[in-house]
């Protein structure tokens, strides 16, 4: 059995766990630059605060609500997330956890008995608040796709549910399955989901009913056999097949003012090519195809956002993971999109042609050093990772950033910062 565990609305539990007077209280956090709302406690969203909306859009509720904002603040997150992850692998073993993504984890739970995998659950589930603040909802389900609908059912009532939810046997699958709607199924995206209502396949019974060969034929190949064998409770997804299948890695940002001076742009360009490599390496993953993108500020606000991107993209010469084998091409790549006298809001750095690094191969040719940079990789990754901030970083990333973005309402870094600490008077 597989159990996923998903921090609740888990920016917002982490701005109200230093702040107790935010109990009850609706929470909202932004996106980067303070655009979006990205995060919306569960009393925000039943005043209709809407996901992905442009903050000025929903500003006239939140100041009627009173609804508290706050601007992301990615290391408060960052640590909280590890502190989660790092009381499961306590629980459950470093071996039996799979870390999803910054609020999801999963959690191998095969040798657990079918009679005591609530309490399991709910064990879990309860140290992991106790001991991070932070509160979680559970599934569990015989696959990974069957306890991503458990968790869905779990976080859709949670004073029914407690938060936990349970697909042990195959009448309770079923009965879960014929209630979700294909669309909200982990792994049919939008345009399949399309396809399976124009085909007649409303939900998730119907679909797990479908055979393999249509599978292969009308839900992309070998992807869609593996979500048919999920959905009947069969293990057929991985996370190294869900890296293979990944397309790309991207990182982009929004400045925190327009930007018109090329060396602010390679700078922002070169931090970003940073992140994206941290991710390639976090995902054991290395890159054959980098694309970069700047966007114009629009003069004309007619102007369309496709109109005002320029992009371009370079193969090299063999996929990497290095962080300055990635930035060299992505900073020549700025060279051709720049254009003197022309401001820009926006950049990005996009990472496809993905592989797992194991394919990739030495260089006979290069030192033994050469060939040992991802060890390198990884000793920044860990300092960065533990001192937050790009403790360690390139220097074509620069020192000053005039270009980042706003975070005008961020709270204290109370756990990464000595001067940012959590006072109890």
């Amino acid at each position: 059995m597989k159990a996923i565990v998903d921090c609740n609305s888990f920016y917002c539990s982490c701005e109200r766990l230093f702040k107790p007077q935010l109990a009850r209280r609706p929470v909202v956090v932004l996106s980067n630059n303070d655009g979006c709302i990205v995060s919306r406690s569960d009393e925000a969203k039943d005043l209709g605060v809407q996901m992905a909306g442009p903050y000025f859009m929903a500003k006239h509720l939140i100041e009627k609500n009173d609804i508290a904002v706050f601007s992301s603040n990615y290391n408060l997150y960052g640590d909280l997330s590890m502190r989660v992850m790092d009381t499961l692998r306590e629980l459950a073993g470093r071996d039996n956890v799979e870390v999803y993504s910054v609020d999801e984890a999963f959690v191998d739970l095969s040798i657990i008995r079918d009679e005591e995998l609530y309490e399991t659950a709910k064990f879990i589930k309860d140290t992991v608040e106790m001991w991070t603040g932070i509160s979680v909802s559970i599934g569990v389900a015989p696959t990974k796709t069957l306890a991503k609908l458990a968790n869905h059912i779990a976080k859709q009532n949670k004073k029914t549910s407690g938060c936990i939810t349970v697909l042990n046997t195959p009448e309770k699958q079923r009965e879960a399955l014929q209630q979700a709607r294909v669309h909200s199924l982990w792994g049919v995206g939008g345009a399949y989901s399309q396809k399976l209502y124009n085909m007649g396949i409303t939900n998730g019974w119907e679909l797990a009913t479908m055979s393999e060969a249509w599978a292969h034929r009308f839900l992309g190949g070998v992807v869609g056999v593996r979500l048919i064998k999920e959905l009947r409770g069969e293990h057929a997804v991985d996370m190294r097949d869900e890296l293979i299948e990944k397309k790309m890695i991207a990182t982009t940002r929004m400045f925190g003012n327009p930007v018109s001076d090329i060396n602010d742009i390679k700078e922002a360009v070169a931090t970003y090519t940073s992140r994206a490599a941290e991710k390639l390496r976090r995902q054991h993953s290395a890159a054959k195809v980098i694309s970069v993108f700047i966007v114009k500020k629009e003069e004309d606000h007619n102007m369309s956002f496709q109109g005002s991107t320029l992009s371009e993209r370079t193969t090299l010469p063999a996929a990497t993971s290095i962080t300055q084998e990635l930035i060299k091409p992505a900073i020549a790549l700025v060279d051709k999109l720049y254009r003197r006298g022309q401001e820009y809001k926006k950049a990005g750095v996009m990472l496809s042609g993905l592989v797992t690094d194991e394919s990739i191969q030495g260089n006979m040719f290069l030192s033994e050093t050469k060939n040992c940079e991802r060890r390198l990789m990884d000793t920044i990754d860990n300092v960065n990772f533990s001192q937050r901030d790009d403790v360690l970083k390139f220097a074509a990333s620069g020192t000053t950033r005039d270009w980042k973005m706003r975070q005008e309402l961020r709270s204290p870094r109370y756990t990464t910062r000595w001067d940012e600490l959590y006072e109890v008077k």
